[in-house]
């Protein structure tokens, strides 16, 4: 059982058409409020492209684009001039906005796992993500909150950047076509500490839960707040609560009954081609994976598994991502025609003695529902 999981993860078909080398840059967020998503990201794709399918020479440099969308742009810019097969780009959603026009212009696939819906949205045909975007997270956020928690009356807690503003709209719509209207809203700079004040208001606007849809920092701070202040409130948060660098900030009993989606959970091992993924993650970066990792990894896979069978050049990988299929390890991508290839969100939940996290839901294609 090791061995196959290990074949699944560290090898790929031993029949690759053509031997190939290829540039594929690594252009994330490492410092900034974005930095331990970012270093999760940039891990994901290094495991990929160390560990390429046979026949395949994958060359790679990282670069720090912060959280500037202006530096963003001139990474790409740069990379561009090295012929880049593809790029696996940042996951900010303003950053990768600003890069849809250098990646139209120069004809390079963007591999990223961005939430942000209105990336695919733009008519862009290099734009590939591979992380479930908003409209389905967040559709299983809410489902499980409605269905599971029982709620009625939540507060919605969400980030004001590209991305916290993103998932609000979801949320909000998924809200409304199941005739429930937020009792409370707000939304929060990434630079606020002090959590208090915003779960005061909810308690006070008589909500039953708080749906969260904050990044990893903030989201730790509010949950320790809320654990502080005893709140007793059902908390479902969105994926930036399943990253381990999140969950190492708090104790386990701040984390007692919360819940969160994402697109899946490495550390949660459900099945041995996951084990073997946590444990080479483990013995390469000395850190548990997160599904940012994870998604970034299968992502970049994709991309290695279509040069190792002739797609070697930028318009021939785009090709082949654009109509192809592959079954990674947290699920099976395939474009939905504007290059959204993840369809597939978990839920997990904390019982408050341990940091890993159960998988108690999983919801296919939620999003087409």
């Amino acid at each position: 059982m090791k061995r196959i999981a290990a074949c699944l993860l560290l090898t790929a078909a031993a029949s690759a058409a053509h031997a190939a080398s290829v540039t594929l840059p690594v252009l994330v967020p490492l410092t900034g409020f974005l930095a331990v998503e970012g270093a999760s990201q940039r891990n994901g794709a290094i495991l990929a492209l160390s560990t390429p399918p046979a026949g395949v020479t994958a060359k790679y440099d990282v670069s720090d684009t912060g959280v500037s969308p202006e530096v963003a742009v001139n990474a790409l810019e740069r990379a561009a001039g090295d012929k880049p097969i593809a790029v696996v780009a940042p996951m900010l959603g303003t950053q990768m906005l600003a890069m849809l026009p250098v990646a139209m212009e120069q004809k390079i696939p963007l591999l990223t796992i961005s939430g942000t819906a209105a990336i695919t949205r733009q008519g862009n045909p290099y734009i590939f993500r591979f992380f479930p975007d908003d409209a389905t997270t967040k559709i299983a956020q809410v489902r499980f909150a409605l269905e599971n928690k029982g709620v009625k009356k939540p507060a919605v807690i969400y980030q004001t950047t590209a991305y916290g503003q993103s998932g609000h709209a979801e949320i909000v719509n998924a809200l409304k076509k199941a005739g429930i209207v937020p009792v409370y809203e707000e939304a929060l700079d990434v630079a606020v500490k002090d959590m208090a004040p915003v779960l005061a208001k909810a308690r006070a606007a008589g909500a039953d839960s708080l749906i969260v849809h904050l990044h990893g920092g903030p989201s730790a701070l509010l949950l320790k707040a809320a654990a502080a202040s005893g709140l007793g409130l059902p908390i479902i948060a969105g994926s930036g609560l399943s990253q381990p660098s999140t969950i190492n900030l708090l104790e386990p009993a701040e984390l007692a009954g919360v819940c969160a989606e994402t697109s899946s959970s490495p550390v949660s091992a459900e099945s041995p081609a996951m084990q073997g993924f946590l444990d080479a993650y483990r013995r390469k970066f000395n850190a548990d994976p997160d599904g940012f990792a994870l998604a970034q990894y299968d992502g970049t896979m994709m991309a290695l598994e279509a040069v190792a069978k002739g797609a070697t050049t930028p318009a021939a990988l785009t090709q082949a991502l654009s109509s192809g299929s592959y079954a990674g390890l947290a699920m099976t991508y395939k474009s939905n025609g504007r290059g959204d290839m993840a369809h597939s969100a978990v839920i997990i939940c904390y019982d408050g003695k341990s940091r890993i996290p159960k998988v108690v839901a999983h919801y296919t294609n939620a999003a087409a529902d």
